[in-house]
């Protein structure tokens, strides 16, 4: 998964990003907080970001601030990353709309966890988005046959909103998806029949 790093310090930025590619990660690394967000409002944003909490340009509790204001479908997964271990602290970051709270120094084999537990967050909410834009989707294609349908009163065949004139079979599998299998009513059949067989009778005449 695609990782934003936001660390002011070049030691930690280069060691952190390091491990996040062990790890398998995909790491986007900047030096402030101004750039963290310019990445992360974008459209092919990174799925998590470790910030640290003090940074030049915009701190990490102002990135995690302007991130939640965006009001996104699918928001970033945001850990912060500080030397805060007070408990006023961790309730001001996890407040400004910080995912997770990391206290520096930090185990590695802590962050890799909670690492985890962002990209099972990451996974669930873009599945839901996913399910979100198909029930629109469906909801959009009901809207238009609930709509008032223009019919052939002798052919049935039904006017589009293109003025054409087409089956039924085919204004509905262009809206639904909906598949057709063609067969005959026992009401049709038996008059079909009828008449099949009037017409055989006469052609013995």
């Amino acid at each position: 998964m695609k990782v934003l790093i936001a660390e002011d310090d070049e030691v930690s930025r280069i060691v952190l990003s390091r491990m996040l590619q062990k790890w398998g990660h995909e790491v986007v690394a900047t030096l402030d907080g101004r750039s963290a967000y310019e990445i992360l409002e974008g459209e092919d944003a990174p799925g998590i970001a470790i910030l640290d909490w003090m940074m030049p340009e915009m701190d990490g509790l102002e990135v995690c601030r302007r991130l939640r204001q965006l009001n996104r479908a699918e928001p970033p997964y945001v850990i912060l990353l500080t030397a805060r271990d007070q408990t006023d602290d961790i309730v001001a970051g996890l407040d400004s709309g910080a995912n997770d709270y990391v206290v520096k120094p930090y185990d590695w084999r802590e962050l890799k966890s909670r690492l985890r537990v962002g990209e099972r967050m990451v996974a669930l909410q873009r599945d839901l988005a996913g399910r979100i834009r198909e029930l629109q989707y469906a909801m959009a294609k009901i809207h238009e046959l609930q709509e008032l349908i223009p019919i052939c009163s002798y052919c049935k065949k039904v006017r589009d909103d293109r003025n054409y004139w087409e089956q039924v079979e085919s204004y509905i599998s262009t809206r639904t998806g909906v598949q057709f299998s063609h067969g005959v009513c026992p009401q049709c059949y038996t008059k079909v029949i009828a008449q099949l067989e009037k017409a055989g009778a006469t052609a013995d005449v």
